[in-house]
């Protein structure tokens, strides 16, 4: 089995289109409005962003974390600052060997977003 879509629920499409293309450092991939849904890929899998979807935590990878959060200085509030969850012994949740950084955001539509990323300490 594999996931094929995740929405998450944004307000204003314009105002989502323009977080999510600095965050994910791509384009949207498809919208179609009216009824009001825009699409970006996330590696194979559809993120829709769309009105009437309910509130989602999402959890995204990125390279670096503090630098996600330079990136997004200004348009994303900071609900929980960078922060070692813990380090993988082995390769079951992520690379062995590497801490788990995570940091949480609310985007442009009052979502928590986390953003996850994998460093050798």
């Amino acid at each position: 089995m594999q996931l094929v879509q995740v929405a998450q629920r944004a307000e204003d499409l314009d105002r989502a289109a323009a977080f999510y293309t600095i965050l994910l450092q791509s384009e949207p991939t498809a919208r179609f409005d009216p009824p009001g849904l825009l699409f970006f890929d996330l590696d194979g899998v559809r993120l829709l962003l769309d009105k009437e979807a309910p509130s989602a935590v999402l959890y995204l990878r990125v390279d670096n974390v503090h630098e996600a959060l330079e990136r997004l200085d200004g348009i994303a509030t900071v609900v929980s600052p960078p922060h070692v969850i813990f380090t993988h012994d082995d390769d079951a949740l992520g690379p062995a060997g590497h801490d788990e950084w995570q940091a949480f955001i609310k985007d442009s539509e009052s979502n928590t977003v986390g953003l996850v990323a994998f460093q050798r300490p």
